[in-house]
């Protein structure tokens, strides 16, 4: 297995941030003794494209440079073919976070870029779960989160209009979703339970981590490695009550409201009649989802 790093580079990440910033930052990881090659995107999905002609070629460490959409590309380029590596032979990624959001990395440090500079010149690594949709077009790969409802909405409205502004666009595109409030329902089944869930919601998400759209803790019981799809479901709350609580996403708190609910599932199963807004990993897609499973400590990260 080579020890080199590739280092996938989205210089538009964070508006154009990371661009400026990634050079100094691997040359500083160069400096310490890494052997990195590096690899710049120009377009959306070039990062999965890199990673995956990297792995056939016996490539096992990545470096993302960029945000979490880096990251996600890239995990979508090593699987499905890094899925049933062995443990000596699975793929490592870590981080450089130089994009907006960086949600991922908020469960293991707020020190941003120091630390996980820290973490890949120390060679810390730590098992992470996969999570893997399967829609009616094929496969997609998360490490994240996976969201239906507000958060989606957000998320889409964020990227259309808000993305430049960092974690602020995020705030804002909530306030634009809370001003059009929409609760619908998504049905679903956890853990093949005879019933779906039919009932109106103002989100659903399964979550690998805890953290989304930079600082908000949707999924504060959400642990990387324990093999499970931290389902969090939120009743269809009021525009007013929705006000009042919304402080709570920052913390976790929000799981004790009475209409919000969690649990641990190996699998999620959707009966959905038609493509629906999603957001993974802080990109919006429109998918056909179908089930929702667990790849158990499929990836290595430096965190």
């Amino acid at each position: 297995m080579s020890e080199k790093f590739l280092a996938i580079v989205n210089p538009a990440a964070g508006g154009g941030r990371c661009g400026k910033l990634a050079q100094g930052a691997i040359d500083k990881l160069r400096a310490a003794g890494l052997e990195i090659e590096v690899a710049q995107t120009s377009k959306a999905g070039e990062a999965t494209a890199l990673a995956r002609n990297a792995y056939v070629r016996g490539q096992r460490n990545f470096l993302a440079v960029g945000g979490d959409g880096t990251a996600h590309e890239i995990i979508n380029g090593l699987f499905p073919a890094a899925s049933n590596a062995r443990n000596n032979d699975r793929p490592t990624l870590g981080f450089l976070p130089l994009g907006t959001g960086n949600s991922f990395l908020r469960d293991f440090t707020d020190r941003g870029a120091e630390h996980a500079a820290e973490a890949i010149l120390a060679g810390r690594r730590r098992a992470c779960d996969v999570l893997r949709l399967t829609h009616d077009s094929g496969e997609l790969y998360f490490t994240n989160l996976l969201s239906m409802g507000f958060p989606a909405d957000v998320a889409a409205v964020t990227n259309r209009r808000f993305k430049r502004f960092g974690e602020l666009g995020y705030v804002m595109g909530v306030f634009v979703c809370l001003a059009r409030l929409d609760r619908r329902a998504f049905p679903v089944r956890t853990n093949g339970d005879a019933e779906f869930d039919r009932r109106r919601c103002l989100f659903l998400t399964f979550n690998n981590s805890k953290f989304t759209g930079g600082k908000m803790m949707i999924a504060p019981k959400a642990v990387t490695d324990d093999g499970l799809i931290e389902y969090v479901r939120w009743g269809p709350i009021s525009r007013i009550g929705l006000l009042r609580n919304f402080p709570t996403l920052f913390d976790g708190t929000h799981l004790a409201h009475p209409l919000a609910s969690h649990q641990g599932a190996k699998r999620v199963d959707f009966e959905l009649d038609a493509p629906v807004d999603v957001m993974v990993d802080g990109e919006v897609l429109t998918l056909h989802c179908r089930h929702i499973d667990v790849l158990p400590g499929a990836i290595d990260v430096m965190v």
